[in-house]
């Protein structure tokens, strides 16, 4: 049943994951001490950055994100190669930024129409992880479909163990909080992603925030875990540096998840542009309502 809550926690993971995405772009590839120097505590959607983005412009994330949940509105349903047309009309469109790891694939893809890429060591970045959302939400009540629809689209950039493992765990996590499960219940799923996988152990937490998987996946379980709003959880993660944009979204999407989307500041979402919120406020009740009509039918 789509509830108002679970609606609004959906919308709040979402629209979570842009305004961490244009939140973090900002400051991508500092450290914290040069954010420190620069800033004091970046807190606001101000643009610039390395990309020289505008105010509330977003990057690769949000955009990859959109493009496969387009794809999936679409063909209402899954259709890999629908997927990969999407991703490509994307890497057409001139975007600010994408990733070596995506790009790679993408080109791969166009060049021999193979949808999942060699398992590679060198594919264990965070890019197939960042872009999963719109599957978690159309695949809500589907355990069995949001785990073959989550490795194939990963697959067609990122083939690797670690990136597999991180994408279920982080969208599992998602789902839960969607559906109303404490944080404590929730990181029960991390403690089994670390006792298959002991990279990614946090305990503590070893201050790196690169585009490496273990280092994302840490930098975020860290943020959500020792904080107790959706703002808090945002800063620490950003002024960690490094990949910011990536980790302020994925932390986005678990603390909007988490605290709803009444609890992302006023402020960010004004500044966020507003025809991303739009098409993140259509898709995600869009996506809400195929994840009902599949339990429907089944």
């Amino acid at each position: 049943m789509i509830t108002q809550e679970l609606k609004e926690r959906a919308l709040g993971a979402y629209l979570g994951f842009a305004c961490g995405d244009a939140l973090g772009a900002t400051v991508e590839f500092m450290t914290p001490s040069q954010i420190q120097q620069r800033y004091g505590l970046h807190q606001d959607i101000i643009g610039g950055g390395w990309l020289a983005l505008k105010a509330g412009q977003v990057t690769d994330d949000t955009q990859m994100s959109l493009a496969l949940g387009a794809a999936i509105l679409e063909q209402q349903g899954w259709q890999l190669t629908a997927v990969a047309e999407h991703f490509l009309t994307w890497l057409d469109s001139d975007p600010p930024d994408i990733g070596n790891t995506c790009k790679r694939g993408l080109l791969r893809y166009r060049a021999t129409g193979e949808l999942c890429d060699p398992i590679r060591k060198d594919s264990a970045g965070n890019g197939a992880c960042m872009r999963n959302l719109p599957v978690v939400l159309a695949t809500l009540w589907h355990a069995d479909d949001f785990i073959e629809w989550s490795l194939q689209q990963s697959h067609i950039t990122h083939n690797n163990p670690l990136s597999d493992a991180a994408t279920l765990c982080l969208g599992q996590m998602t789902q839960h909080l969607i559906q109303g499960c404490t944080l404590t219940e929730t990181l029960s799923l991390s403690a089994q992603l670390i006792a298959n996988h002991p990279e990614f152990n946090y305990h503590p937490y070893p201050g790196k925030s690169s585009a490496y998987i273990v280092d994302t996946v840490q930098t975020v379980l860290h943020a959500i875990e020792n904080t107790d709003n959706f703002e808090s959880c945002l800063l620490k993660t950003v002024n960690q540096g490094g990949d910011a944009d990536t980790t302020g979204a994925l932390a986005g999407m678990l603390a909007g998840a988490h605290y709803g989307v009444s609890q992302i500041p006023e402020r960010w979402l004004a500044a966020l542009d507003q025809s991303i919120t739009t098409q993140i406020q259509q898709q995600s009740l869009e996506l809400l309502q195929l994840a009902k009509s599949f339990s429907i039918q089944k």
